[in-house]
């Protein structure tokens, strides 16, 4: 993809529905090249194309997910890597910016053990000699690439680690939330076996709720985000004691 196709990815990720006109006037660019763009990244299962429209494609796929905003998403898993040391055991749960993680630590780490329920995690990062992957078992989500259920339970009764690091859906009334019933509970049982639970995001999930509770605001140890977070959602993320670090947002070039 060059740069005007993850413009426009990230045009359609924020107003969710655009209208090719629209989507002309903002790229500076003919209808007739938009149509095509827009044939070629429904191709690829990044967007839906509708009459004179483009829609977010409805998908847990993580690797269409990585496709938006990366920058952002690349800056927020870098100052959180900050935090890892080689030698390190850790446990990261599925998402993009915990993708990104991985990615940066199988690159510039030494020694890292990684403990993961995500297995586009670790596919993703397989080719790395300096990271020890322990993929945790269960029921297998097929779209998302995550193991969930009791079985995942059993698996980590022999963990304990420092840090988790977890992505989340969306923010309510103090409460992280996530999309899926089964992937809350596996996370929460992470948590149980993690000294600190640090959440990687972008700001946006800040303004979206989610279908089931994922974690308490006192469960939180930090927040890594963009410097697009409200000064609502921040305070009350320091008010409860929870560090918030935020990088720059993407900006378009």
């Amino acid at each position: 993809m060059n740069i005007r196709h993850t413009k426009l990815l990230n045009i359609v990720n924020e107003k969710k529905r655009v209208a090719v006109t629209e989507l002309s006037s903002l790229l500076d660019v003919s209808e007739v090249t938009i149509r095509k763009d827009l044939s070629m990244l429904a191709q690829m299962g990044l967007l839906r194309r509708e009459h004179g429209f483009a829609s977010m494609s409805e998908s847990d796929d993580i690797g269409i997910h990585l496709s938006f905003n990366y920058e952002t998403k690349h800056r927020i898993a870098l100052r959180a890597a900050e935090t890892v040391h080689s030698g390190e055991t850790i446990m990261i749960e599925s998402g993009s910016c915990c993708t990104l993680l991985a990615k940066e630590l199988a690159r510039n780490r030494s020694s890292i053990t990684i403990i993961t329920n995500s297995a586009f995690i670790a596919s993703f990062i397989r080719s790395s000699s300096s990271v020890h992957i322990i993929l945790l078992g269960g029921d297998y989500q097929n779209e998302s690439e995550v193991v969930v259920g009791p079985m995942v339970k059993k698996c980590l009764s022999d963990f304990s680690v420092n840090k988790l690091f977890v992505g989340i859906d969306g923010f309510d009334e103090g409460e992280f939330m996530s999309n899926n019933l089964m992937r809350a509970e596996t996370i929460r049982a992470m948590a149980k076996h993690a000294k600190s639970v640090i959440v990687l995001t972008e700001s946006v999930k800040f303004k979206k709720s989610g279908v089931a509770p994922l974690l308490p605001l006192n469960a939180i140890d930090a927040v890594y985000t963009d410097d697009g977070i409200t000064y609502e959602a921040a305070q009350t993320l320091n008010a409860g004691n929870t560090h918030v670090y935020t990088v720059p947002h993407e900006k378009d070039e």
